[in-house]
């Protein structure tokens, strides 16, 4: 066999040569997880990948380049010549790659380099004129079938999810320069990273007429458009053929890109840990597959999908940033601070007005009212939520990125939608009015778009309160007390107003045992029927206070769920009032009169999670289950049977995996520390969540009654929630929801502390590590006696200072201990 070919193999970083006499010319690159098989005669082509011994490419199309021009396709797969094989150190480099016709010619040299992590394939092209491609592969990949990988997440935290791949010809383009190809069964991951200095780089994923996944990267000088819709040129995702791109011109010249090649474990790369009294395995699902979908591109992220029909984005939702909470990836955080500075700069008008909406065409508009980067004001309405909504995830990401640059860059912006939407409190009573001023109107002013709200909506004015309250600590931290007391104050009568009696003005219906959704400038109250949006964001976010109303609305609520069995809280608990919505969705329950929305999950388990966490797991587990069944790949599920219904995909359907992240395990990313405050059931106790925070993996326990947050250095572990924060050598612990520093820690030493007693008078806390540790207990009382001991021996007395500080030098010989500090 020897004589017959030419075989060059590569394992790990080595090379050897063995004697060839024939025409045949074929050659293997391997490191320790990737390895490939090339043909280069006639042809360059890879013809065979495997990663982690799992065959995922073969066949004589199995990786080549090509262009297409004018319908046809040139490639490497059919040569002018020979290619020829040369190596240039432990290099592999193959040249004479001619193709193209009469009109124009493309050369290629392919340059392979291995190393331990990857394999890097550089491809330099030259053309001796433009050329106006319809397409140029640099290079495509043709993995065997479209269930190869599950899917791929791609370089700003979006899915290529091939589940929702479910025709022939269907193709999905981005734009980024990795993609994290993967497996959750066989447990196999692939990244594909583009390395093309100066050039924009574009991805697409299709699958073929042969159940293939088509992979292509293409990368040009301009970022490639779409090419559909004529004069819109926004849509990502089409149906029934592959030509998502629009002609672009490849100019004459060199051009030279690197792709990498590196294998990574799915589970040590995505994996959740160990998820106790619950199905990990589908939280873990949910949260790789359907959270993400809302991310149409690098700079467009919503809670709708790339797959849907006409891709809209709704810029009202308050909570894209949440979902990023419980995604837990990097690159979701880093790919919607770039999208949201897209937005601030493209979707805020003049006067401030947020536009609500973005989408693939401009079917879903006002008339006129749309901007050449396809942002619009919907044809349903004025949707005012959109204004607090953007404060709300500028605030939210700030919290779970520490970017005090990024938001104050942003500090303009957000006041500006602020100001504009505060503006609309004519009377003075501290609620916003919507431009409509009755139902007759037939016009809808929030999320809930074809039930027709006006003038004083308790939906726009709970979001507007979330917002205010976060933004009034933001310009706190900006240093504008200012603006700050504005906000707040504003917020405070807001809050005021809102909870007041509907005969006074105010929401909350003591007949009916809910916050209505609206009140027409007439006086009249309508939404009536206990729309549980309302009622969950007025608890959620703090704006219903009173222990009685609470337990009135959730309790009315889950004894009707239980009553109907319904797997989910739907959008309303009875029917909507004749003429207060679209006249189809009349009689109940029909779309937004009584359907299941499962966008609203996550106030739902935040409002029950305090209340009655076991309440809320349940509605976790019911979702959880029905992902097992259908993938939640609906925009809704219909009340009657609750089957799933609508083309218009929501990656919202996660958001009640993002409450029993946020608001069940108590994660909190907060901009000076990482908060703890679980609110578990039984049947949870043992979870060990791996967690991302600010570039550390973090290990959180949580068990009956201890909680505890680790990285690489620090331990602290607690009986109640905390705030936790470490940097290379110093550990920074904060008692309860405080805002500051309760204790710190320095030590060069591996250190975990078991907090026992912190209250206002005592401290008590157990050491365990390696001595000395210095310690600085702050906000004790300032200028006051304090007895010290080690293991309730014989202490001495230490006396604060004017800031209310204590420094201990903690040299103690025993490796454990037990530190107290009392006020005498």
């Amino acid at each position: 066999m020897l004589n017959k070919a030419l075989r060059l193999i590569c394992i790990y970083c080595s090379i050897a040569f063995l004697p060839a006499i024939s025409l045949a010319k074929e050659i293997t690159i391997s490191n320790a997880k990737v390895t490939m098989t090339l043909d280069y005669g006639a042809q360059a082509t890879i013809t065979s990948l495997m990663v982690n011994g799992q065959k995922v490419i073969s066949g004589p199309d199995g990786i080549f380049t090509s262009v297409t021009v004018n319908g046809k396709t040139y490639s490497s797969l059919h040569l002018k010549q020979t290619a020829v094989l040369s190596r240039d150190g432990s290099a592999i480099r193959i040249s004479g790659i001619d193709y193209g016709d009469a009109n124009f010619d493309i050369k290629e040299t392919w340059l392979f380099v291995i190393n331990d992590k990857a394999i890097k394939w550089t491809i330099a092209r030259s053309t001796n004129k433009p050329i106006p491609a319809d397409e140029s592969a640099i290079p495509v990949f043709n993995f065997d079938s479209i269930n190869t990988w599950e899917g791929a997440y791609q370089g700003y935290g979006g899915v290529a999810w091939f589940y929702l791949f479910n025709q022939k010809l269907e193709t999905y383009g981005v734009h980024t320069r990795s993609s994290d190809f993967w497996n959750s069964k066989t447990g196999n991951g692939l990244n594909i990273t583009v390395n093309a200095p100066g050039k924009n780089v574009a991805m697409k994923y299709s699958r073929t007429n042969a159940d293939r996944l088509a992979y292509t990267i293409s990368t040009s000088g301009n970022e490639l458009l779409p090419k559909m819709d004529t004069g819109t040129n926004r849509r990502r995702f089409i149906r029934g053929r592959t030509d998502v791109w629009a002609t672009f011109t490849i100019p004459a010249g060199v051009s030279k890109q690197t792709i990498s090649f590196s294998y990574f474990d799915f589970q040590q790369k995505y994996g959740r840990g160990k998820l106790n009294g619950i199905n990990g395995g589908q939280v873990s699902a949910v949260l790789n597959t359907i959270a993400r979908i809302g991310v149409i591109d690098s700079l467009h992220f919503g809670g709708n999908s790339w797959h849907t029909p006409y891709g809209p984005i709704c810029l009202h939702e308050q909570y894209i940033a949440q979902m990023g909470l419980a995604i837990n990836d990097p690159k979701y955080l880093a790919g919607y601070q770039s999208c949201l500075d897209f937005y601030c700069a493209h979707a805020i008008k003049p006067d401030g007005r947020v536009y609500p909406r973005w989408a693939y065409t401009n079917e879903d508009a006002m008339p006129g009212k749309f901007n050449k980067y396809g942002f619009y004001e919907a044809q349903w309405g004025i949707l005012m939520d959109s204004n607090p909504d953007l404060v709300t995830n500028i605030a939210e990401l700030y919290d779970m990125t520490g970017s005090k640059t990024w938001v104050k860059s942003h500090q303009a912006d957000c006041e500006k939608a602020l100001d504009w939407i505060l503006k609309r409190d004519s009377n003075g009573n501290g609620l916003v009015e919507m431009m409509t001023d009755n139902l007759s109107q037939k016009k809808s002013s929030d999320w809930i778009d074809i039930i027709w709200a006006s003038y004083e909506n308790a939906f726009v004015n709970a979001n507007l309160y979330h917002a205010l309250v976060k933004w009034a600590d933001i310009e706190r931290q900006l240093n504008n007390p200012v603006k700050a007391k504005h906000y707040a104050s504003f917020a405070a009568k807001l809050k005021a107003s809102f909870n007041k009696d509907t005969k006074d003005g105010g929401f909350w219906d003591a007949e009916k045992g809910c916050y209505d959704h609206w009140r027409d400038k007439d006086q009249t109250m309508h939404g009536r029927n206990m729309v549980t949006p309302v009622n969950f964001m007025a608890i959620a976010y703090g704006i219903c206070d009173n222990d009685a109303r609470r337990k009135i609305i959730l309790d009315k609520i889950e004894a009707q769920m239980q009553q109907e069995k319904l797997f989910f809280w739907p959008l309303c608990m009875t029917t909507y009032a004749p003429g207060e919505g679209k006249e189809w969705q009349f009689p109940f329950p029909s779309y937004e009169n009584g359907d299941l929305f499962l966008s609203w999950g996550s106030v739902a388990v935040k409002a029950y999670a305090a209340y009655d966490p076991a309440i809320a797991m349940k509605y976790v587990k019911n979702v959880l289950e029905q992902y097992s069944k259908d993938g939640l790949a609906f925009q809704r599920y219909a009340r009657a049977k609750q089957d799933g219904q609508g083309d218009d995909i929501l990656s919202g359907n996660s958001l009640t995996i993002a409450g029993l992240y946020q608001s069940i395990y108590g994660i909190n990313p907060l901009y000076n520390r990482f908060y703890l405050d679980p609110h578990i059931t039984p049947d949870l106790a043992g979870t060990e969540l791996n967690y991302n925070f600010r570039g550390k993996k973090l290990a959180i326990t949580l068990e009956d009654k201890s909680y505890s947050v680790a990285d690489k250095m620090f331990k602290v572990t607690a009986s109640t929630s905390f705030g936790f924060n470490a940097t290379k050598n110093q550990l920074s612990y904060f008692n309860g929801s405080s805002t500051s520093v309760s204790l710190q820690a320095t030590s060069a030493k591996p250190l975990s502390i078991d907090i026992k007693n912190w209250g206002a008078d005592k401290m008590e806390w157990q050491q365990q590590g390696t001595m000395p540790v210095v310690y600085i207990v702050h906000n004790l009382k300032p200028n006051s006696t304090y007895r010290y001991t080690v293991n309730w021996a014989t202490g001495k007395n230490i006396r604060s200072n004017l800031n209310g500080e204590i420094m201990i030098n903690s040299d103690a010989k025993a490796a454990t201990g037990t530190i107290t500090l009392a006020r005498l």
